[in-house]
């Protein structure tokens, strides 16, 4: 049957989108609701110099840990890489930059790149150096604040239980996670699905994600195509 919107892909496609030097957003929770077969295409398409923007960096042979732990990123935005230890030992040899942001300013600041919004006020972190440090201070009412920039990402990448043809999106259960504000601030969004269903399919109050944010869409790898069609 004929896409008449066009986003349904192959893993191949897609990867036509993904460079040397890229910013790259991911949804996911150590390696939980990360997108396997995409992150296995870029793994063997070897991009590299990547700017990782996510919650953790994963486990080394898990989720997108498999790129930290390869030395395909240069730059890694994060709440925390305690659970990949090449991630610690490549900062410490000055090979991987990181950037540690609280978890939850790191969700409000991709929600803002997500939504437009170009910054937000927070005074978590003001007293930590790691937090604060370079950040320009705001004050408002006579309290002090950092401000925090919007992020987004050349590429996000999400992973779903179910879409449509247009790119509504359902998640399972806790795989959701980030996913649903990844899936916003990236200026190409591409989800991997484990089922792709007709338009009308979802019913309008499961969909998490709407089809306006997402550009592409692509099978997990080892589904067949037919039998989730049908």
């Amino acid at each position: 049957m004929e896409n008449p919107f066009g986003k349904m892909t192959s893993i191949e496609t897609v990867l036509d989108l993904f460079y040397e030097g890229m910013s790259l957003m991911f949804g996911g929770f150590g390696g939980v609701g990360s997108p396997p077969t995409i992150i296995d295409g870029i793994l063997e398409k070897e991009v590299g110099n990547i700017t990782l923007i996510g919650n953790d960096t994963g486990f080394p042979e898990i989720g997108i840990g498999k790129l930290v732990s390869r030395g395909l990123v240069k730059k890694v935005i994060a709440s925390h890489i305690g659970s990949n230890p090449f991630a610690g030992q490549f900062m410490h040899e000055g090979k991987l930059e990181v950037e540690f942001v609280p978890q939850g300013i790191l969700a409000e600041r991709i929600r803002a790149g997500g939504v437009g919004i170009p910054a937000i006020l927070s005074d978590i972190g003001l007293d930590s150096e790691m937090v604060s440090k370079d950040k320009p201070v705001y004050i408002l009412d006579g309290k002090k604040y950092l401000v925090e920039t919007a992020l987004t990402a050349d590429v996000s990448i999400v992973y779903a239980k179910k879409a449509d043809e247009y790119g509504n999106l359902i998640y399972d259960k806790s795989a959701r996670n980030t996913n649903p504000l990844v899936a916003m601030a990236g200026k190409t969004t591409i989800a991997e699905v484990d089922e792709i269903v007709p338009i009308g399919s979802l019913a309008p109050d499961e969909i998490i994600t709407p089809g306006v944010f997402v550009d592409y869409i692509i099978l997990s790898k080892g589904v067949n195509w037919k039998w989730a069609w049908e």
